[in-house]
């Protein structure tokens, strides 16, 4: 992704230092502040309080945070598994990758198993800039598709995104922010960004992103997409997702199910975009799915930059409020146009997702 001219991704390894250095996404998009991940400890803590987030990205921050474990204390691999897989429940990434390090490491020598846990990291890391890009080619066919239909009737083409499914979310491009990136130099743009309540990762991050990029951007409020596309103000959708299931059922950020329904009624297409390795091919319907709870703090207070430029945290409810909180949601795959994969754009059914299945 591009920040401030520049070419960076989400994490990466330095080797000058022996450290895995990340972009702490809690302080976008007031404060670009890089952190030092030194040990296991730092990793867990970097998943749990969502420094990095996104399904993909989680999933190669718990490979390097196996590399630092290994490299402290080779032995208790099982242990550092089980410690970073407690991290975050719902996104499948995570266990995935951490499957990756158990296959890899655990016939190894003690001694052999730092050095390889680091070389498998760094193959993740790249394997996951390759798949972005790829996703993002795949997506933006279907976008100059769609601009062809509509150029004789606007000036533009009018998209919907909802959380941040970015190179934030991941190690570069991102999944549905690929689409965008790759479409953009034939295509002429213009994003919805959901705010994406409570965390706004919308409003703090996908904003951030599309403003490094130059690319043509509205923050709405979360229940403003529904009437958008009730009045012909958005061509289409393009979403993330954290975890897919065998039959299509397609579970992402809190809201998007909200979003996908208001699109069916509105006759306008829905999209996913996501690795392959989001797909969970042993769950058969989203209903399986462990879907997170997270704190209610994240809905009863609010942080942001006061006037004076401090960051402030500040209620916005009594303090007897109950709140249920739920992290995620699940579209089912009837309301899912199509996934847009490395492998190509398929149906969200489970014939086209088991041609996939490694």
């Amino acid at each position: 992704m591009q920040v401030n001219g520049n070419a960076m991704q989400s994490i990466w390894y330095d080797g000058s230092v022996d450290a895995v250095q990340i972009i702490d996404q809690t302080l976008l998009p007031h404060e670009l502040k890089i952190v030092a991940l030194l040990s296991l400890e730092d990793a867990c803590h970097a998943i749990s309080h969502m420094q990095v987030r996104g399904a993909p990205l989680i999933g190669v921050t718990a490979a390097y945070g196996v590399y630092l474990a290994m490299r402290n204390n080779a032995e208790p691999l099982s242990e550092v598994l089980a410690q970073l897989l407690a991290t975050r429940p719902t996104a499948v990434n995570l266990r995935w990758a951490l499957e990756r390090c158990r296959n890899t490491l655990d016939a190894l020598p003690i001694e052999q198993r730092s050095p390889a846990a680091l070389r498998l990291a760094q193959e993740i890391e790249q394997e996951d800039v390759a798949i972005c890009a790829a996703i993002g080619e795949h997506g933006a066919g279907v976008l100059r598709t769609l601009w062809q239909e509509k150029q004789g009737s606007q000036d533009r083409l009018n998209v919907l995104t909802h959380c941040n499914a970015g190179a934030l979310a991941t190690v570069d491009w991102g999944t549905a922010l690929s689409v965008i990136y790759k479409a953009a130099g034939d295509v002429p743009l213009h994003v919805w960004v959901d705010e994406t309540r409570p965390r706004n990762q919308g409003a703090s991050l996908t904003c951030w992103e599309l403003a490094q990029h130059g690319i043509d951007h509205t923050l709405i409020v979360d229940n403003a997409g529904g009437h958008l596309m009730q009045n012909q103000r958005v061509d289409v959708c393009v979403v993330g997702s954290d975890r897919t299931t065998a039959n299509g059922d397609v579970c992402n950020k809190i809201g998007t199910y909200l979003k996908a329904l208001a699109a069916q009624a509105s006759d306008i297409p829905f999209y996913v975009a996501l690795p392959v390795s989001s797909i969970d091919f042993e769950l058969a319907s989203g209903g399986d799915i462990p879907i997170e709870e997270r704190s209610a703090r994240e809905i009863t207070h609010i942080q942001g930059v006061d006037d004076t430029g401090i960051t402030r945290s500040v209620r916005l409810t009594g303090e007897q409020t109950t709140v249920c909180n739920p992290g995620f949601d699940v579209t089912p795959a009837k309301l899912v146009t199509g996934l847009i994969t490395e492998a190509g754009v398929i149906a969200a059914n489970a014939p086209a997702i088991a041609s996939l299945k490694p």
